[in-house]
């Protein structure tokens, strides 16, 4: 999958050489863009908890898989009404710990959309 992630460590992400310290979302065309914690942290307080609201903003029509690095210590969920929203989407979504995350990522092929947790 392009872009290639080279590694993580807590608290960053490289990709294709560049490192980013903080987490990321990954389009179906590659861009790179800081992820929106904010629309998950409003409703949970925490951005462990992917909301409604921050699922609709990863989600692209046409994705047919998201690859969630859910942090190094794999703290990460989907609330309940992201579930829904992307089974009605039929996006599948796999949620790793990062590292294994990038790992999937840079195997996968097709559709496929990524954000990834970089502490936690």
């Amino acid at each position: 999958m392009e872009p290639i992630i080279n590694a993580t460590s807590f608290g960053s992400i490289t990709v294709e050489g560049n490192q980013f310290n903080h987490d990321i979302l990954i389009s179906l065309e590659g861009q790179i863009t800081k992820r929106k914690k904010k629309l998950s942290k409003q409703v949970y307080g925490t951005s462990h908890t992917l909301s409604l609201a921050e699922a609709e903003h990863v989600y692209q029509e046409g994705a047919e898989t998201l690859i969630f690095g859910g942090g190094q210590f794999d703290q990460c969920r989907l609330s309940e009404e992201a579930e829904a929203f992307f089974k009605e989407k039929n996006c599948e979504v796999k949620i790793l710990p990062t590292e294994e995350a990038i790992q999937a990522w840079n195997e996968a092929r097709g559709k496929v959309i990524g954000l990834f947790h970089i502490t936690c």
